[in-house]
């Protein structure tokens, strides 16, 4: 059934007390947000950005952008959790769609998307992507998880670090190598297989609701079917369509706007739980204000047309403009959310209320892999100036 981006919108804001509600559990907690994920499984929207022909509703990733911005503007946690498991259904349709493939390749890859998708659809499998190791900031530079073929699939040992959805995955999509190979696999560990564990306590800054401890796999065994890209067809869309490593950034641009919503009904006397009555005729309270404003319409149309106007194989001149909205929505995000805690004076403090969780998620953007502020700001401060 076709559903429109306006209406996958609308089903997210209807969420929003909800959403709302529960986010102040899951940052006290740092527990996952199970109940979110139940509804958008309720909603369809775990199948939001599967291919219409395998029943789901078929969201380009400029749907996505638009439905994961509202997500975050509620609860930043659910919101990047919710990214990590459509970045693999992205990967795996739309983008995949696009890539070049050998006929047989295409053949194997369309079975076994197939009932990867209908897991999805039918059974509410949920997906995660953990890609970082530590090892080095690039998409496919310092990867030490390593694939051993055995009969009928992979034996996979490996460590991935901020494995977002620990204990909530029914699939652990990591990228990984064949021994004595530099092919770039990416395979889907299944969360109950032999050798698979989620270690180490989870009490982070912000984020909490993720859960991304590190996810250790000893001799896991991976089928043949949960190849979820041909051998080396990663690598292929990480050079020729890296725009999806932009993924994680309307979570935090959902997060600004929500950090807006919270400030407004502050300066108006309308936020639940505040003891001081309107503050909009304050002159440097609205200069505050107005400061958020211009920021976060910035971040939003850097990041909606480096979205809107992606292509296979960019140039660098698009990728400066890909960089530079990932640098702006990140460092914005942090900047919109300081701004706040001085318009909104003291009481932005109290735990009560919901601007010092905001202001602890909106910190970490910036530190977002494989396209973190630094590696932006490293990448923009060297494009056009070389051959």
């Amino acid at each position: 059934m076709t559903v429109d981006r306006s209406e996958l919108v609308s089903r997210v804001r209807a969420m929003a007390p909800v959403l709302t509600e529960r986010a102040v559990r899951y940052d006290r907690e740092a527990s996952f947000p199970f109940e979110n994920f139940a509804d958008f499984r309720r909603l369809g929207l775990l199948a939001m950005c599967v291919p219409e022909r395998y029943g789901g509703f078929g969201a380009s990733y400029a749907d996505y952008v638009r439905v994961s911005e509202e997500v975050g503007r509620y609860c930043g946690a659910t919101a990047l959790t919710f990214n990590m498991h459509n970045a693999t259904m992205l990967w795996c349709g739309e983008v995949a769609d696009a890539l070049t493939m050998s006929t047989g390749e295409r053949q194997t890859h369309e079975h076994i998307r197939a009932e990867m998708f209908r897991g999805v659809v039918e059974d509410g499998c949920i997906h995660s992507q953990p890609f970082s190791e530590g090892l080095a900031p690039g998409a496919t530079a310092g990867v030490a998880t390593r694939a051993r073929p055995v009969d009928g699939g992979w034996r996979v040992t490996g460590r991935k670090i901020f494995a977002s959805l620990s204990g909530a995955a029914n699939f652990y999509n990591v990228i990984c190598q064949q021994p004595g190979d530099d092919t770039i696999r990416f395979l889907g560990v299944p969360a109950d297989a032999e050798g698979v564990s989620c270690v180490d306590d989870w009490d982070p800054l912000g984020m909490r609701g993720t859960v991304s401890r590190t996810l250790l796999m000893d001799d896991a065994f991976v089928p043949s079917s949960n190849e979820w890209l041909p051998a080396g067809v990663y690598n292929q869309a990480a050079e020729r369509y890296p725009w999806l490593f932009l993924s994680l950034c309307p979570s935090y641009l959902g997060l600004t706007g929500g950090v807006l919503d919270v400030t407004r009904a502050y300066l108006r006397g309308e936020l639940p739980g505040q003891a001081a009555g309107a503050r909009r005729d304050h002159p440097m309270k609205q200069i505050g204000w107005g400061q958020m404003q211009l920021r976060h319409q910035q971040a939003r149309a850097l990041l909606y047309r480096a979205i809107d106007e992606a292509t296979l194989d960019p140039s660098e001149s698009d990728l400066v403009l890909g960089w530079s909205a990932a640098y702006t929505v990140m460092e914005h995000a942090a900047e919109v959310a300081s701004t706040a805690i001085r318009v909104c004076g003291g009481q932005a403090m109290l735990k009560h209320l919901p601007l010092e969780r905001m202001y602890r998620d909106a910190r970490l953007g910036s530190l977002m892999l494989p396209w973190s502020a630094e590696v932006c700001m490293e990448r923009l401060s060297k494009a056009r100036l070389y051959d």
